[in-house]
Order: structure tokens, then C-alpha cells, then sequence
């Protein structure tokens, strides 16, 4: 199986299945001399692991990230990077039942199709739970961009149909995020997110909605023309989160409702450097980044895993049957894939700040 490489020279390479032993990542092209510990890479898994609120799986999984190589004294040898998490609170029965039955909404089917066999129980390979790896590495890709004064901020915009409704300043974002459930900056609008939420799971059903992230302080000319666009690689890390079924950049699909003089941003000198009076376009031009914040959206679909009887196939007889699955499942995805979002955008600045020659790539802190 091909595909389970991000990055050209900050890259990171996935594995593990939900069921199986362990999941971890590689990473490759960290340059040496960065200070990192465990504790860093914990603070980022114990936002995203389950088992902490409503609105999540009850799988109870410590997440408990294992530094296995490219780290010696508290500092990084510009060797890879190796990380474990072990799978400790699997429970496989309930799935044996549905073994020849894909799910409907899930990758079950399209893994069977392409090739001849799938890991069913919980998704395998296609499992959220592969996001441990893809948050494990972003924590290195966030420590080294923070060196240099980038922040990423995710938050929930929208959830079961109740939506924020305005823009939160960067400071709500900061303050209130990981206070309540639901990742929203406005408390008062994550408590309608989660009550509804949490009535669709009493019906059996699961909710959907809109993260928003902000990357701030990125410097200008990150992004390479004309292929690996800085939009588009984005775009592109984005969507390989599987509950993502959509993104868009700054006003997105609002510049179609838009005129000319009503999407441009006008540009104007402030303390000896130009800046756009406004920000519609996202912080990247012409694929390359202007200095602004860099704003994007995701559209994240409802967790498949419902409790509500769903029509399928029997692979075995390839007869119609019906499927009602059993399990622990998250009603609400939004969430949980805030820190899988911030860090896919910081795998993707990171590799462009080495790619531009931001900073050294052999030695942090040495000379360019």
C-alpha cells in the first residue's frame, strides 16, 4: 500500500490499523537541535485521543506517545524520528459479526474493491484512530514553526446545524477553545452545538460541521508555483483527513457570490511593510503566502458509525442484507479533529519553510 507519505522534505510516514498492536509515525527532515520531549508530543494526542467527553467515543485510550529514535539528550539528532502508541482498549467482538458486511459511509467496501481483503474491524487502516500519527508529528512541525513565531489555531464554527455567526477574534480563539466539549471559541453557542449533538445521538444518528483554521505570523513567500501551490498543497493535507469531505481558503466558496471590487484585497503600507487592507483571500496569492494570516475552513462529514439499522451487502452471498452496528462511536467529529487539522497545516508550513529556506535544514539555529 502506497500513500501513507506526507511532505517532500518534512515528511512523515504513517502506521498501524485501530485494532492491531500500535500506531505511530516516522518523521523525516527535522533538523537537529531542536529541543523536544515527550511531554510535547503528549500535549498535542491528549487533545486529540478519545474518551474525554459527551460528544466522543467512550474508547478509553491513554495515548501514551513512546520516542523510540532520533532524539538524544532532550534535543533532536536530524535522524528520524520514530513514535509508538500502543492500542491498549480494543474491543474486536462486536465487528466479527459484521465482518463480510461493509459499512455504509465507511472505506470497507473501497478497500475490499481494490484490494481483495479489508482489516474490519474498526476501519483498520482507515480509522481515525491513524491520526495519532499525523498529530504526533505535527507536535514536532508546531514546535519548530513556534521558534519562529507561527501559531495554528483550530476551532468549531459550526456543529448540528448551530453556527457561530460571526468572526471570534484570535484571542476568544486562545481562551476558550479547550475550556468546553465542542472546541468552540463562543461558549455560549458550544453549549447549543452540544445539546444538539448530543439529542441526534439519543435518536441513534451522528452530527457534522465546519473547524476553522487560522495560521498566524506566517512569513511571506511560502509556496512554490505552479503545482505545489501553498493553497493547494494545504487543501491537499486537509482532505486526506478522512472526515473531510470539503475546504476552502479565506472567503472560499463566498468569492462566487462576489464582485470583483467586493473580493480583492487593497494593499497599503503600515510600519515599512505592505499589507492587505483586508484579508479575503486567505493569506496566500497566486499560491504563495502574502504575510496575512493564512484562514482555511473544512467541511467535516458525520461519523458513518451511527446505531441506526443501515442497508448494505453481504460480501460472502452477495445478497442485500441489513446492517445495525454495535460499538463505542463518536457522535460528533468536530472536535477531536481540531488537533488533527492544526497539525496537518503545520506538517504542510513547516516543509515550505525548508523548502524556502526559512531556517537551516541540517541545524536549528546554524547558519542558512
Amino acid at each position: 500500500m502506497s500513500g501513507n507519505t506526507f511532505g517532500k522534505i518534512f515528511k512523515i510516514t504513517t502506521w498501524g490499523e485501530s485494532h492491531g498492536a500500535a500506531v505511530g509515525v516516522v518523521v523525516d527532515g527535522v533538523p537537529s537541535g531542536i529541543p523536544l520531549k515527550e511531554k510535547d508530543i503528549q500535549k498535542e494526542l491528549d487533545r486529540r485521543r478519545p474518551g474525554k467527553a459527551a460528544v466522543s467515543t467512550p474508547r478509553e485510550e491513554r495515548d501514551k506517545v513512546h520516542i523510540l529514535s532520533g532524539v538524544f539528550g532532550e534535543k533532536t539528532l536530524g535522524t528520524p524520528i520514530s513514535m509508538l502508541v500502543q492500542n491498549i482498549d480494543v474491543d474486536s467482538e462486536p465487528y466479527e459479526a459484521v465482518k463480510s458486511k461493509p459499512r455504509p459511509g465507511h472505506a470497507d467496501l473501497t478497500y475490499w474493491l481494490k484490494y481483495g481483503r479489508m482489516d474490519y474491524r474498526g476501519g483498520g487502516r482507515a480509522s481515525g484512530r491513524e491520526t495519532v500519527g499525523r498529530v504526533a508529528g505535527g507536535a514536532i512541525a508546531k514546535k519548530i514553526l513556534g521558534q519562529h513565531g507561527v501559531e495554528i489555531l483550530g476551532h468549531t464554527i459550526e456543529a448540528a446545524g448551530v453556527k457561530v455567526g460571526r468572526k471570534v477574534k484570535v484571542e476568544e480563539i486562545r481562551e476558550n477553545v479547550e475550556k468546553n466539549s465542542m472546541r468552540c471559541a463562543d461558549p455560549e453557542v458550544a453549549e447549543r452545538m452540544k445539546k444538539k449533538v448530543l439529542e441526534a445521538e439519543k435518536q441513534g444518528d451522528s452530527t457534522g460541521g465546519v473547524v476553522e483554521i487560522r495560521s498566524l505570523n506566517v512569513p511571506p513567500g511560502l509556496g512554490e508555483p505552479v503545482f505545489e501551490k501553498l493553497d493547494a498543497e494545504i487543501s491537499k493535507a486537509l482532505m486526506s483527513i478522512g472526515a473531510v469531505k470539503g475546504v476552502e481558503i479565506g472567503l472560499g466558496f463566498g468569492a462566487a457570490e462576489r464582485l470583483g471590487s467586493e473580493m480583492i484585497d487593497e494593499f497599503e503600507v503600515e510600519s515599512g511593510k505592505i499589507v492587505s487592507k483586508t484579508n479575503r483571500a486567505g493569506g496566500i496569492l497566486g499560491g504563495i503566502s502574502t504575510g496575512m494570516p493564512i484562514v482555511a475552513r473544512i467541511a467535516v462529514k458525520p461519523p458513518s458509525s451511527i446505531s441506526k439499522p443501515t442497508k448494505t451487502v453481504n460480501l460472502e452471498t452477495m445478497e442485500n442484507t441489513e446492517l445495525k452496528l454495535k460499538g463505542r462511536f463518536d457522535p460528533n467529529i468536530c472536535p477531536r479533529i481540531v488537533p488533527v487539522a492544526e497539525s496537518m497545516v503545520a506538517l504542510v508550513l513547516a516543509d515550505h519553510m525548508l523548502r524556502s529556506g526559512k531556517f537551516n535544514p541540517d541545524h536549528f539555529g546554524g547558519a542558512k
